[in-house]
C-alpha cells in the first residue's frame, strides 16, 4: 500500500502541480474569470445574507454574506482541494441558519456554531473523512436539494408579499400567511419581485457570461424604486468594514451555549461537507481535473473557523459560483481571490447603491435560484423511466428536509436507501439433478443434485438457501454447493449454514463445497464452519467432483468452474 504524504507536503504538491508553468495569459484568465463570478456573487451574498437572519438582523445579515463571500473567496479559495472551488453564503445554509438565529442565543448562538462547525470539518479532513460522501445515494441528494429549494422559496414568501411573517416554523408561517395577513400584502413588492423573476428567466444567454440576469434585475429595480420613489423595504446602510458590527468573541462564549448549540453545529458541518464536496466533484468533471475532497474539507473547515470572527455567516463551496468560474475560463484558485478582492472594492465603493436595493428584488433572485437548483434532468428521469426505489428516496428525503431538520433528512434518505438495498440484494439459487449416481466412501450409490449459488450471502436472505435445500432433502441423498458465485458471506450466513449441514447430516444426507472463493473460504475458517463440515468437503472445482462419477461435467459448469 502507498504511504500516504504528510497534510503540508501534499499541500505543496498540489500548488506545484496547479501553478506549473503559470504564466501572464493564464493571470488575464483568472482575473477575467474572477470580475465574472463576483457579479454572479454580488447578488447572492446580498440575498443569501439577508436570508440567513430574521427581519431585526436584516442589516447585519446582508453585510455578513458579503464577509462571508470575501473571507471564504481568499481563506478558503487558497487553501481548497481544487483549482475551481468558489465558496462564499449558500441558499442551503439559509434554512439552518433561520432556525439558530431565532433561537436562544440569537445572532451569536450562529457565530459560534459555525466556529464550531468549522472545527467539526477540520478534524473530518485530517481524519481523511472526504470520501464518506460517495456512500450518499444520488436520489437522497437530489431529493434534499429540492427540498431545500422549496424551504428557500417559502422563507421569501415575506420579502415577496412585503409582509413581516408570524410562526415558529417555515410551514407554519406560509399557513398563516394565507390566513391572516393577506390583507397586508404590498402590491409593489409582488410586482418588484415578478420583474426581477422575467428579467432572470427571460435573460438572453449570450449575455449571461457577461453580466447576470439577476444583477441586471437587481439593478434595474432598485433604480426604479429609488427614482420613483416606490414604496417598498430596502436594505439601507450596510457597514463599510470587513468586520461586522456584531461578530464572534470568545470571551461571550460558554459551556452551556457549546452543548446547547452542538447539534445545530454537526448540520451546519454535514450541510457544508456534503455541499462543498459534491460541488468539488461535479466541478472537477467539468474542468477534467483531480479533486482532494480531505484538502476541502480541512479548507472549508479552517475558513468557516475564521469566518465568525469577522462576523460572516457559515461557507460552502457553491456549484453556481465554481460553474461561473469553470465556465468563464478560470485557469487556477487565483480566480476565487479576484472575486474577493472585487467584492471588497464593491463594499467600499457602493455602499450607498446597496442601501437603496429593495428586499423584494433579493426575493426574485432567490425565487429563481431556488427554482433552478433542482436537478430537473434526474427528477424527470426517475419518474419518466418509473424507478420506484429512487423515487421513494427522492420524496421520501424532499419531504423531510421540508418539515424536519436537515441533518435527520439525509440519516433518512441514507437509512432508506440501505433498507432498499438489502431488499433487492437477493441471491440467486438454482439446482439442477445429476444424471449418475454419487458414490460415497463407503461405496453408496446416491441420488445427488447440484446446488448453484450466487450473490450476497447475508443476513437478510441467509435462510432462502436453508428453504429451498430443505425442499430437495426428500429427493437427494447427496448435495454439491457450488458456491463460486457468493461474493460475500457474513456471520448470520454462516450460522444458517452450520444449521444447515447439521439438518443434512441428521437426516443422513451427505455434502460438499465447490469454487469457494479466498475471502469467502477464508471467512468460513475463522467462524470454525471448516472446521465442522471438515476440510476433505471442499473441492476446488465441480469437474472434481463430477469426473469421480464419470459423468461429463461440461453440462453442469455453467460457467462457474
Amino acid at each position: 500500500m502507498r504511504k500516504k504524504r504528510p497534510f503540508f507536503k501534499h499541500y505543496k504538491k498540489i500548488f506545484v502541480n496547479e501553478f506549473r508553468g503559470y504564466s501572464t495569459s493564464k493571470f488575464f484568465k483568472d482575473l477575467l474569470a474572477g470580475l465574472t463570478v463576483a457579479a454572479v456573487a454580488l447578488p447572492l451574498a446580498l440575498a443569501f445574507g439577508a436570508a440567513s437572519v430574521d427581519a431585526e438582523n436584516a442589516a447585519v445579515g446582508i453585510a455578513a454574506g458579503l464577509i462571508t463571500a470575501i473571507i471564504a473567496g481568499i481563506a478558503i479559495g487558497a487553501l481548497g482541494g481544487g483549482s475551481f472551488q468558489i465558496s462564499g453564503p449558500t441558499g442551503a445554509m439559509t434554512v439552518v441558519l433561520g432556525g439558530i438565529v431565532g433561537g436562544k442565543y440569537g445572532i451569536k448562538g450562529m457565530f459560534v456554531a459555525c466556529f464550531m462547525a468549522g472545527f467539526i470539518m477540520l478534524v473530518a479532513g485530517l481524519l481523511r473523512f472526504g470520501k464518506l460522501v460517495q456512500f450518499i445515494p444520488r436520489p437522497v441528494v437530489t431529493g434534499f436539494t429540492s427540498g431545500i429549494a422549496i424551504v428557500i422559496a417559502l422563507g421569501q414568501a415575506g420579502n415577496f408579499f412585503g409582509v413581516t411573517l408570524h410562526g415558529e416554523t417555515t410551514v407554519g408561517k406560509i399557513i398563516n400567511l394565507f390566513s391572516e395577513q393577506m390583507g397586508d400584502v404590498k402590491i409593489w413588492s409582488v410586482i418588484c419581485s415578478l420583474i426581477v423573476v422575467g428579467i432572470m428567466v427571460f435573460y438572453p444567454k449570450k449575455f449571461r457570461k457577461y453580466v447576470p440576469g439577476s444583477l441586471v434585475g437587481i439593478i434595474l429595480i432598485s433604480i426604479v424604486a429609488f427614482a420613483f420613489k416606490i414604496n417598498v423595504a430596502k436594505i439601507g446602510s450596510i457597514p463599510s468594514s470587513l468586520i461586522n458590527s456584531v461578530s464572534l468573541k470568545l470571551t461571550e462564549v460558554n459551556l452551556p451555549m457549546i452543548t446547547d448549540l452542538f447539534g445545530a453545529a454537526v448540520t451546519i458541518a454535514a450541510l457544508g461537507m456534503i455541499e462543498s464536496l459534491l460541488c468539488g466533484v461535479c466541478a472537477a468533471k467539468m474542468k477534467s481535473e483531480k479533486f482532494d475532497s480531505n484538502v476541502e474539507l480541512i479548507a472549508q473547515g479552517v475558513g468557516n473557523m475564521i469566518i465568525p470572527f469577522f462576523g460572516g455567516v457559515p461557507a460552502t463551496a457553491a456549484i453556481a459560483r465554481t460553474s461561473v468560474s469553470v465556465k468563464s475560463g478560470g485557469q487556477t484558485r487565483v480566480t476565487s481571490i479576484v472575486h474577493s478582492l472585487f467584492l471588497i472594492v464593491c463594499m467600499f465603493a457602493l455602499p450607498s447603491v446597496i442601501a437603496v436595493v429593495p428586499y423584494a428584488a433579493l426575493a426574485g433572485v432567490l425565487l429563481v435560484t431556488a427554482w433552478r437548483m433542482n436537478e430537473w434532468e434526474a427528477i424527470r428521469t426517475y419518474f419518466k423511466r418509473k424507478m420506484w426505489d429512487a423515487i421513494a428516496m427522492y420524496m421520501i428525503t424532499l419531504v423531510a428536509t421540508v418539515f424536519l431538520d436537515l441533518t435527520y433528512a439525509i440519516v433518512i434518505g441514507v437509512i432508506l436507501s440501505l433498507f432498499i438495498m438489502v431488499k433487492n440484494t437477493s441471491i440467486q439459487i438454482e439446482c439442477t439433478p445429476v444424471d449418475g449416481k454419487y458414490v460415497d466412501a463407503n461405496s453408496v450409490e446416491k441420488n445427488a443434485v447440484i446446488v448453484y449459488s450466487t450473490g450476497a450471502l447475508f443476513f437478510a436472505n441467509a435462510n432462502e438457501l436453508e428453504k429451498i435445500v430443505m425442499q430437495q432433502a426428500d429427493k437427494y441423498e447427496h448435495f454439491i454447493f457450488v458456491i463460486r458465485g457468493i461474493t460475500y458471506l457474513d456471520v448470520s450466513a454462516t450460522d444458517a449454514l452450520s444449521e444447515l449441514v447439521a439438518k443434512l447430516r441428521k437426516d443422513g444426507k451427505t455434502f460438499c463445497f465447490t469454487g469457494t472463493n479466498d475471502n469467502v473460504y477464508t471467512h468460513m475458517k475463522r467462524s470454525g464452519f471448516v472446521e465442522l463440515v471438515g476440510e476433505d468437503s471442499f473441492y476446488p472445482s465441480i469437474d472434481k467432483v463430477l469426473l469421480n462419477m464419470n459423468i461429463d461435467c461440461s453440462k453442469y459448469e455453467k460457467g462457474l468452474i
